[in-house]
């Protein structure tokens, strides 16, 4: 047998120590039946009882049927005969209503053994957390105050219902699963709502649960039912615990008006959240996909037909089963001309009421209570060898039976009982969801179960394959602000648990919910959109295949074309006067020395590489050296031209054809060296700029050395100035095609060209830096071919007349030479 044993103390002893005369009403006791031993029970049957005629005027149909329960409960036990061992149990049940009526009533019961034979050996109720509170010596089916599990106050307190106090657990795990952490609570004005309350709030500060408000519904405040409504409508939190009693959820929904109330999402309590009545108050649009833990669903085999079957004449002392029976049918047992005679053969299934709700969730606690007395007593009065199995002391028989004594008792039925050092069972709960239909019916639906009994994490679970009605799981109530992607620091306006939201820092991350710091990305990395991880950064150089990079290497390639077409058209027309003019081996030069200018800047395109960035500086160095060297000689070869003219003059002596290339060769050797030290001490590489743009990484060319690139452009600029200055000498001096001005003016475009690129160089970001001195070396190139080249390729092709040794010496003799 399954069998979970229980210390139960008997639950009378400290009051028999009281004095036994009771002053003021008594009479409280309704139902009764003799046997061995006694249970009784106090309900609050009829909250309205008179004190002269008896007279009752509002019965409590569900308190009338935890009485029968009761009754039932007794007399299934002692058609056991396995239990209690021939021991019959009797009941005397009180109602105990209204005012100081349950503290009377539990006195009444108490002391009844001084008139009768045989004292009541437990008691069982009462339904109100308060009342249990107060009288401190029974086994409640329905107090689930957390206050009564303290046994320092409640050392004989008992139940065999769940304490708020899991209930309370598990409301709090219910929000933690949807991450509702920003909740409003509705409590009653009662110790059973406020303590549950006060729990709430302390358990739901654990797992980061902050309440905005937790305002008290009192039912004798006409102004409160405002103060809910206004509350509900100024908060941010969407979702609300309504932790109240079923009679004050009742009158809330009659006093406040529904339908001016924001959509919520409510969370029940246990008192209420499986009455489906409340949805005939005006309030179904209103917990239309309403949540929470009810008492599991339990069928008990005979009840029904045993509370079916009550007839006025089963009592026939009791006036609460006539008044009850007149209300229910309508009709009177003494003759009346307004009222239908009663018959007391009226079938009560024929009505649907609160009495007849067999499958009250609750009703299962008053079954158990029963149930675990009887267990205790038969644990009690077992023997083996004279000594009681359980306690260890002598056997004791019926009449023994003495209240403080020690007793076990285990489970009923396959159903397991068991309770803690507190007096507290393991809590079950059925998770429930109000749906309402198209027709205007509503279902509360089983979604889920939670048992404490099972191991932490997993006592809370949802019963697969059900659909949950809820407009609101997919919105968050979170904590004033939800930091997720955000850093969050505390906002000293708003309460303790609540807090802002920022966002981390450029180059930050948060990938934890409501973290207090950001973390910072390395270098190579970058947020992502969400700012919630690291990703690598794009890298970015200036390519052949986007715009710019085609763009820059189509000016190229017709820079190359154009250098080609003008070599071959000087080479087709080497022997005329034009082309042999000023060195025509110094023109040849020029023109490979430009189409080398022209092809080293496809060098600076592309992904930099350890070779590229090593030839891109150099031959760019090099072939520009080569290039102005060139036109030095050629500016060179003008003056010497002008000073062989004067008498006694053998200036060309010194400056001839093998000077002009010895010139031409030592200013590029020079240039030679630069680079050679430079490439040798400090060589330019590739390097990631991770500085100049902080959500991308760009790809160049590092000089290495600034000097030896300072030292390259430097040595180019000097030559260039050279150049320009000796050409601006010779612009006016006589030639036969103005050759001099030529070269001044592509000097002066030249100079112009590098003079601005220095501070675009310098302040253009990432491969706008290369674009920038690939467009130097394009526009300085471009000056110098079209300036000193151009010029004569249109005589030689358009004004063919003026390249003749003839047009030559009619103009030197007409400029007087």
């Amino acid at each position: 047998p399954m069998g979970i044993a229980l210390t139960v103390v008997s639950l009378i002893g400290a009051v028999l120590s009281l004095s036994t005369v009771m002053i003021g009403r008594t009479g409280f006791l309704e139902f009764s039946k003799d046997g061995d031993l006694i249970i009784g029970g106090i309900f609050s049957l009829d909250s309205t009882q008179g004190t002269n005629n008896h007279g009752y005027h509002k019965i409590s149909l569900m308190e009338l049927l935890f009485a029968r329960a009761v009754i039932f409960t007794v007399e299934e036990i002692n058609k056991n005969p396995t239990l209690l061992n021939g021991v019959t149990l009797g009941y005397r049940i009180y109602n105990g209503c209204g005012g100081d009526g349950p503290i009377r009533a539990a006195i009444e019961a108490a002391t009844s053994g001084e008139k009768c034979s045989k004292r009541v050996q437990a008691l069982i109720g009462h339904s109100s957390s308060g009342v249990s509170k107060n009288i401190n010596l029974l086994i409640s089916h329905l107090s689930t105050c957390a206050c009564l599990s303290d046994k320092r106050i409640h050392p004989t307190f008992f139940r065999t219902v769940p304490s708020d106090q899991f209930q309370i657990s598990a409301l709090v795990q219910l929000m933690k699963h949807f991450g509702w952490q920003w909740v409003g609570i509705i409590h009653s004005a009662e110790v059973y709502a406020s303590d549950g309350a006060a729990e709430f709030i302390k358990q739901g500060k654990v797992e980061g649960i902050c309440v905005e408000y937790a305002i008290s519904f009192d039912l004798y405040d006409i102004k409160n039912e405002q103060k809910v409504t206004e509350k509900l409508k100024a908060s941010t939190s969407s979702v609300v615990l309504l932790y109240m009693s079923l009679t004050y959820m009742r009158a809330l929904f009659k006093k406040v008006d529904t339908n001016n109330l924001p959509r919520k999402q409510w969370i029940g309590s246990e008192a209420w959240i499986s009455q489906v009545d409340l949805a005939s108050i005006g309030s179904k649009n209103v917990l239309h996909g309403a949540m929470g833990f009810a008492l599991p669903q339990s069928i008990i085999p005979g009840l029904a037909d045993f509370l079916m079957s009550l007839k006025p004449s089963d009592e026939p002392e009791s006036v609460m089963i006539k008044v009850f029976w007149e209300s229910f049918f309508d009709c009177s047992f003494s003759p009346s001309n307004t009222t239908k005679l009663c018959t007391g053969g009226e079938d009560l299934r024929t009505i649907s009421s609160a009495y007849t709700n067999t499958a009250l969730r609750s009703v299962r606690n008053v079954y158990t209570a029963v149930y675990s007395i009887a267990h205790a007593l038969n644990a009690l009065l077992q023997c083996e060898n004279g000594l009681n199995p359980t306690t260890g002391k002598h056997c004791v028989n019926n009449t023994d039976v003495q209240p403080k004594q020690l007793v076990d008792f285990t489970v009923l039925n396959g159903y397991k009982v068991s309770f803690d050092e507190n007096g507290d069972t393991a809590a079950q709960y059925d998770l429930l969801n109000w749906q309402y239909k198209e027709g205007g019916s509503v279902n509360v639906i089983t979604i889920g179960q939670y048992d404490s009994s099972l191991p932490e994490g997993h006592r809370f679970r949802f019963t697969p394959n059900t659909t949950i009605v809820n407009d609101l799981i997919c919105i968050l109530s979170r904590l004033c602000n939800y930091c997720l992607f955000y850093r969050k620091a505390v906002n000293k306006q708003a309460p303790v648990c609540c807090f802002d939201c920022f966002e981390c820092p450029e180059g930050g991350i948060s990938n934890e919910t409501d973290s207090s710091d950001c973390f910072l990305c390395t270098a190579e990395f970058w947020p992502n959109d969400k700012k919630d991880k690291c990703i690598p950064k794009p890298t970015e150089f200036l390519s052949f295949p986007e715009i710019m990079g085609t763009i820059l290497t189509a000016f190229t390639c017709f820079g190359v074309f154009l250098s080609i077409l003008i070599f071959i058209i000087f080479l087709v027309h080497k022997e005329t006067p034009i082309v042999r003019a000023n060195n025509s081996e110094l023109s040849f030069l020029l023109l490979l020395s430009l189409k080398l200018c022209f092809l080293c800047s496809l060098t600076f395109i592309g992904r930099p590489s350890d070779w590229s960035c090593m030839l891109r500086h150099t031959a760019f160095g090099i072939t520009f050296v080569l290039c102005i060297s060139c036109v030095l000689g050629k500016t060179i070869v003008v003056l010497m031209a002008f000073r062989a003219t004067l008498p006694s003059s053998n200036a060309m002596k010194w400056f001839g054809p093998t000077q002009q290339r010895l010139s031409v060769l030592a200013f590029t050797l020079i240039q030679v060296v630069i680079c050679i030290l430079w490439l040798t001490i400090n060589p330019p590489f590739p390097n990631k700029n991770v500085r100049s743009f902080k959500d991308k990484i760009v790809l160049e060319c590092a000089l290495g050395s600034p000097i030896g690139f300072w030292a390259v452009l430097g040595y180019i600029g000097l030559l260039a100035l050279l150049c320009f200055i000796l050409a601006f000498l010779a612009r006016k001096l006589p030639d036969s095609f103005n050759e001099a001005k030529f070269i001044t003016f592509s000097m002066v475009i030249f100079c112009a060209v590098w003079i601005a690129f220095i501070p675009a160089y310098v302040s253009s970001p990432g491969k706008f830096t290369v674009a920038v001195e690939i467009f130097a070396i394009l526009a300085s190139t471009f000056g110098l071919l079209i300036c000193i080249f151009v010029p004569k390729c249109y005589i030689i092709i358009f004004k063919p007349e003026q390249n003749s040794k003839k047009h030559i010496k009619s103009k030197m003799q007409s400029k007087g030479m």
